[in-house]
């Protein structure tokens, strides 16, 4: 499995974009906003009915509860039901955006995501400057609950893709399944599918003074008991409606499905809306069986920590008896560095948005003479060069004369040194363009690996001058 940079932009909308209504379990009147988000942010949530109008990061870690919808929870502050709006910014292929809530629950609409995407789509879909990163799936992840018998896979595949399988033992329900086999099918196919409850489930919630906001046009309801004329009463109360019913298909009167199986497919917008807290895009197939939003948010937490130890050991795979793409002597032709500050050996890759270098590390390099010549060890502000003189290959491969230019640092941000480099190393550098090249600017992600693990970070940005 790796984290890749891929050749597409992040997306945010272009202006901002409001909705009304009434959350599904509080019953309050809401308002929502949705705002464009800054590049790397992702999702945020942010409540300005309260003081300091605190955000919550979409985060599977921030997860606190699941049994009627997925609720966020960070220092205190609540999201619920959060997984129709976050399902249809990423069904629209939306990287970044802001949230902005007067209460702790999004409007429940009609059930499904259908009104976000409108309302999304209306404010206009842009391209921003930073690249998109994703997760690609080389090998089979799983999560499993046995009591549930849920379980979630995810398995190698070009795209994104979701499918979902129901059972939930009643025959009026039945097996279902739905796929979705690539993002953009996600408004077409899915966005209009809408949540659904069992009769008994919806007598325990009222009971219990739940689904305040409900009734017939934002839930269907599956009848898989007999009615009696009380419950009749009391779902007639509930839902404000004169007369209430039960349709042959067994569902409740004033609503026609959309999809035969529109529960599947709710399930499946269930899923996108929770997986959203990972945090990173995914390239992969997931398959949902039985899928809730506790397995759901459950896997989402399991990933997430496994993309957050990928990105700190992402080792490059390079296969250093293979031809480099660039020897010293090629190096040396772009590079203006000479011995002993030339601190590149070899490269392996460059693409528009990234390089891949090497460097072998001997007891002969003259840092070693003073640092320290009783237990040598690479300073850290080297390895940080050696890792910028790979950046400026980069760079200096967008013009036409490479040998007619110089690199200079400007800035670098988010050093970190994780390990020791010691004469024997073989330190291999990746750099990962953030924002693209502009006017000779070179805005950049660092990594440096020894020994099959993560050495040194930095964030850096550099810029190349033409010599005069």
């Amino acid at each position: 499995m790796a984290i890749i940079k891929t050749e597409s932009k992040q997306k945010t909308i272009e202006k901002n974009a409001t909705l009304e209504g009434v959350g599904l379990h509080t019953g309050a009147d809401v308002k929502l906003v949705f705002k464009p988000g800054q590049e790397n942010t992702g999702f945020v949530f942010e409540r300005i009915d309260l003081e300091g109008s605190p955000k919550i990061e979409a985060d599977a870690n921030y997860v606190t509860n699941t049994q009627r919808g997925t609720c966020l929870e960070k220092n205190g502050v609540t999201i619920q039901t959060c997984e129709h709006v976050l399902a249809a910014l990423v069904g629209l292929d939306i990287d970044n955006a802001v949230i902005e809530l007067n209460a702790s629950e999004p409007p429940i609409m009609d059930g499904s995501s259908k009104f976000f995407v409108e309302a999304l789509e209306n404010a206009g879909i842009v391209e921003q400057e930073a690249f998109r990163e994703a997760y690609k799936v080389t090998e089979v992840i799983s999560y499993s609950d046995e009591e549930s018998g849920s379980e979630i896979i995810l398995m190698p595949s070009n795209s994104y893709q979701v499918t979902t399988m129901v059972d939930f033992g009643t025959k009026v329900l039945g097996t279902q399944n739905a796929t979705m086999n690539s993002v953009s099918e996600f408004k077409t196919e899915i966005a209009n599918a809408r949540t659904f409850s069992f009769l008994h489930e919806i007598e325990m919630l009222l009971e219990h003074g739940l689904i305040k906001g409900g009734d017939l046009n934002n839930a269907i309801v599956y009848v898989d008991k007999e009615l009696s004329s009380s419950t009749m009463e009391k779902l007639r109360v509930a839902f404000k409606k004169d007369e209430i019913a039960v349709k042959p298909n067994g569902i409740l009167d004033n609503l026609t499905l959309h999809h035969p199986n529109e529960a599947a497919r709710h399930k499946l917008l269930d899923v996108v809306g929770d997986l959203a807290l990972i945090g990173t895009r995914i390239q992969g197939k997931v398959i949902a069986n039985k899928p809730g939003h506790f397995i759901n948010t459950q896997f989402a937490k399991k990933l997430s920590k496994i993309i957050k130890n990928e990105k700190r050991n992402n080792v490059p795979q390079l296969d250093l008896n293979e031809p480099p793409l660039m020897d010293v002597n090629q190096i040396m032709n772009m590079l203006p560095h000479r011995q002993p500050f030339l601190l590149l050996d070899k490269v392996y890759e460059l693409t528009d948005n990234h390089v891949i270098g090497m460097k072998n590390v001997t007891m002969n390099e003259e840092f070693f003479k003073g640092h320290f010549p009783g237990q040598p060890v690479m300073p850290g502000v080297l390895i940080v060069e050696a890792m910028a003189q790979t950046g400026g290959i980069l760079v200096l491969s967008t013009v036409p004369d490479p040998e007619n230019y110089l690199t200079f640092f400007m800035k670098m941000d988010n050093v970190k040194f994780k390990q020791k480099v010691v004469p024997g190393d073989t330190l291999i550098f990746k750099c990962s363009l953030i924002t693209p090249i502009r006017r000779g600017i070179c805005h950049m992600q660092g990594y440096a690996y020894a020994n099959g693990k993560l050495c040194a970070e930095a964030e850096l940005m550099a810029q190349i001058s033409k010599v005069k």
